[in-house]
């Protein structure tokens, strides 16, 4: 899958800032910027847009992101556990080597973004629209799909132990090298997914058949 990555951004282009809250006092709209070994806790920051900027070693947790807009940003080695990023928009992002246990991206809308290698335990993406999505060696275990309105996912070496799947189609996702130990799942909504022979063994279960 062709996922549109945000455009080379070069770090000599930007404007380092080293206080978010006091640049989004005044403006609401943040672009070409390298935000990095930013720490907040208990924040609110929402109804901003930040576009073709770098935020690195940042981190923003147990706070409310809700209502924002980013588009072509580059998440790096950032923690961002506990956040809300409801009713957000992410377009052309990447989250590299990331946390983000407990977030919320419920009713969010995200179009060609990409999670590598980070933390998304417990996240929960219910009634999310997604298109163009990699979860590329990324631990999703506990975390909630209800709902929601998929196009184009991938799933690459992810591991989503435990995690549910809820009036949300699964036809065309291929699961068959990813961990999908304990997951709930509807018959229906499984119907078209792609499995591999040892998986096929452990979701049988869902149609009452035992194995002796």
């Amino acid at each position: 899958m062709n996922i549109l990555k945000p455009r080379k951004i070069l770090v000599d282009n930007l404007i380092n800032i080293e206080n978010l809250l006091d640049e989004i006092t005044e403006t609401e709209e943040l672009e070409n910027i390298n935000l990095e070994n930013y720490k907040e806790s208990n924040i609110e920051i929402n109804d901003i847009t930040i576009e073709k900027s770098i935020l690195h070693n940042t981190d923003i947790i147990d706070s409310n992101l809700s209502k924002n807009t980013f588009v072509e940003i580059e998440f790096d080695n950032c923690n961002f556990s506990n956040t809300k990023f409801e009713n957000c928009t992410f377009i052309r992002c990447r989250f590299n080597n990331c946390k983000m246990t407990g977030d919320s991206f419920i009713d969010s809308l995200l179009n060609n973004v990409s999670f590598t290698e980070s933390n998304l335990n417990y996240a929960n993406f219910a009634m999310a629209n997604m298109e163009n999505i990699l979860f590329d060696n990324t631990v999703l275990r506990n975390s909630n799909f209800q709902e929601n309105k998929f196009k184009n996912i991938v799933f690459k070496n992810a591991d989503l132990t435990q995690s549910q799947f809820f009036k949300s189609s699964l036809n065309g996702i291929d699961f068959s090298d990813s961990i999908i130990d304990g997951i709930i799942v509807s018959i229906e909504d499984l119907k078209g997914a792609i499995i591999n022979e040892f998986q096929a063994v452990d979701l049988i279960g869902l149609i009452g058949v035992k194995i002796k």
